[in-house]
């Protein structure tokens, strides 16, 4: 990491949003390819089929988290050989869990959607796009381990160059997929899946590039020590933990306003693209932080970390109040966008203000994750999750269901995103004591 440590700082930052951006934008289109199309179902289809996903893909996360933050420190001490089988322990587990996502995509798939509410047509619209997509479970996960490897080595223009490929070749196959051959929500899936092989390609192109007269026995040799992999381990768990939390949340919002009507869930989802679109570019900040955070770790070097900290708070809380205010100014142009349905055009409006306080909160337990993740402090990050969820979300989301009020599903939200902020800030405030 260079002395100027802020600069290099900005221009991760600046990296990481821009290949952030291209994931919620390529959503936003498949969005508005299915959002114009003649039945509203597919949409709604989508949103549901994409919670069984989330809580497939997003809960496996830890591939990505625990690997950045683990890789940064190693890079941080300058351990080479640490480096490199970092990524190949990963990259097993990963491989091992994409293929039992595949063996056991019957019983998941059945799983998933018996536990969410929705009428007949929306529902087999969601298990034709889930029984496309389930095929790219080895890649995604493979992917997660590849990009994470590259965030902790600080390399996020290749990490870019991998985003551009994938989300570029994903808008174009779900444009041919859905609005040429008419299939709908099945070919916004095969079009995911798809592109995610295709991005695994050129990461595994990128890696064998990079270990070019690599000493392969000795790496084998050392790959499977117990304490390493107690370690990843246990750090995955608490990952684990932390985004199921999380995810649960976000599942309980969507299942809530499908149970309040079709409607409402459609209208949420476009709402939470426009959240995704802002928390992946705030997440440039995040992530730049997980990298800074987990090398400076590694090095011992904790006195450069509070400026930077400081920095991306303050950068990512703006973001999120800026595209708020852009939203609000212009959330019926923007929504024309998504849908040709002027009964949700209308009625964005209505909603909007939300947005201020979920994503002035949300930035800042965006950038405080970076920090805990790359310390791989992730029982902090755990227990956080954990309280925002069943103490913040929870009892005002099942108020909302019970009085069929979306307005209040939203102050649900926002509970959420206000404790993470504030248990995490507690702990990043005995975190520094602790430095002192």
């Amino acid at each position: 990491m260079p002395q100027n440590s802020f600069s290099y700082f900005l221009r991760l930052a600046a990296v990481n949003a821009l290949s952030n951006l291209m994931v919620p934008l390529a959503g936003l289109l498949d969005v508005a390819f299915l959002g114009h199309l003649a039945q509203i179902q597919h949409l709604a289809g989508v949103a549901l089929a994409t919670i069984v996903f989330n809580y497939l893909y997003w809960s496996l996360g830890f591939l990505r988290m625990g690997t950045t933050g683990m890789t940064a420190q190693a890079v941080g001490q300058q351990d080479q050989a640490e480096v490199s089988l970092i990524l190949w322990r990963n990259l097993a587990i990963a491989l091992t869990l994409g293929l039992l996502i595949l063996g056991f995509q019957q019983p998941l798939q059945w799983l998933g959607f018996s536990l969410l509410s929705a009428t007949a047509p929306v529902k087999a619209a969601g298990l034709a796009y889930f029984q496309a997509m389930v095929w790219g479970a080895p890649a995604t996960l493979l992917n997660y381990v590849v990009l994470g490897w590259l965030l902790g080595k600080g390399e996020s223009a290749r990490v870019l160059l991998l985003s551009i490929v994938s989300n570029g070749t994903n808008v174009a196959l779900n444009y041919w997929l859905i609005v040429r051959l008419g299939w709908a929500s099945a070919g916004a899936g095969y079009a995911t899946a798809a592109s995610q092989y295709l991005m695994l390609l050129l990461g595994m192109a990128m890696l064998i590039a990079q270990f070019q007269g690599a000493n392969w026995r000795a790496l084998i040799g050392q790959l499977w020590q117990p304490q390493k992999l107690r370690a990843i381990f246990v750090l995955n768990r608490d990952i684990f933990v932390r985004t199921f939390a999380l995810l649960s949340a976000f599942a309980m919002f969507s299942n809530i306003s499908s149970a309040i009507s079709a409607e409402a869930l459609a209208l949420n989802t476009l709402l939470l693209q426009v959240i995704a679109v802002t928390a992946y570019f705030i997440d440039g900040f995040a992530y730049a932080t997980e990298t800074c955070s987990g090398q400076l770790y590694g090095r011992n070097d904790e006195p450069q970390l509070k400026r930077l900290l400081r920095g991306a708070l303050m950068l990512g809380v703006t973001t999120g109040l800026v595209c708020a205010g852009l939203f609000n100014l212009q959330s019926g142009y923007l929504f024309r966008l998504l849908t040709s349905h002027q009964s949700l055009i209308e009625q964005s409006s209505d909603y909007a203000l939300w947005l201020f306080p979920i994503l002035g909160f949300g930035a800042i337990a965006y950038v405080l994750d970076g920090y805990f993740l790359g310390r791989s402090a992730g029982r902090v990050l755990r227990n956080s999750t954990l309280i925002a969820a069943f103490l913040g979300f929870m009892p005002m989301a099942l108020l909302g269901w019970k009085l069929q009020n979306v307005q209040i599903l939203w102050f649900a939200m926002t509970m959420f995103m206000a404790t993470r902020a504030i248990t995490l800030s507690l702990q990043l405030k005995r975190s520094m004591q602790s430095q002192s």
